[in-house]
């Protein structure tokens, strides 16, 4: 069963369409996630989004000075969950969530102990037309902070980023784009409707979408749609 989305990400999701839509640059899209990443993600304190161009790995985005310099050992170190989620041969998210007892990246974690606050990390890929261009990193400044349901909320962000991404590499439209990402809107609009109307909570509305789109093999978002089209022709 899909995982539900949660209200703040649809809010997210409104927020980040804003500023694609604004016509704004390829930095402010990349900082407006890396910023969402912190607002949306609990325990999140840093987030930062690495890409690789020509073999190359280089930060194009980042919540604030101290995800960059995380970025930037990684990349002297050469190790590191970003890089690993980059990777093609590791899976695509990779979490340590308390530095203080160990890692998979040892000479990082020291690096960052030492030099930062940081006390915990993620990486996850973003996708772009089944290949893998880059990763979205978060940071907390706690111990244990980052838990599973921090890694169901970054997977659903960098599903989003990778759409976003993609889109502005392709420079598509913003009329494109806005199409693209409209059917998060619906689902939510259909989610609200859904509530209302049988009395449940959100993630109840979520699951009877869900269900309906796997019986009847159609999109999330079309489901939605026809939800909301059958309202308006029983409220006209």
């Amino acid at each position: 069963m899909p995982t539900p989305i949660p209200p703040e990400l649809l809010i997210t999701f409104r927020a980040l369409a804003e500023v694609v839509y604004a016509g704004e640059s390829y930095d402010a899209v990349n900082d407006a996630v890396c910023r969402s990443a912190v607002d949306l993600v609990d325990g999140c304190d840093h987030a930062s989004l690495m890409v690789r161009r020509s073999g190359r790995n280089r930060t194009v985005g980042a919540s604030d000075e101290l995800a960059r310099e995380v970025d930037r050992l990684e990349n002297a170190l050469g190790e590191g969950p970003c890089r690993d989620a980059i990777d093609e041969t590791e899976p695509d998210q990779h979490m340590c969530p308390d530095l203080t007892t160990g890692s998979k990246w040892p000479a990082l974690a020291a690096a960052i102990l030492e030099k930062t606050e940081i006390r915990g990390m993620a990486g996850f890929r973003i996708r772009q037309d089944a290949e893998k261009v880059g990763a979205l990193n978060i940071f907390s400044d706690t111990a244990g902070a980052l838990t599973d349901h921090s890694l169901d909320q970054a997977t659903m962000l960098t599903a989003f980023a990778s759409v976003t991404l993609a889109a502005l590499d392709r420079g598509e439209e913003a009329a494109t784009l806005r199409r693209g990402l409209e059917s998060n809107r619906e689902i939510g609009k259909a989610v609200g409707l859904l509530m209302a109307f049988h009395d449940i909570d959100d993630d109840q509305a979520f699951q009877m979408l869900a269900t309906v789109s796997q019986e009847m093999n159609i999109k999330l978002a079309q489901v939605a749609t026809q939800v909301l089209d059958h309202h308006r022709k029983h409220q006209a």
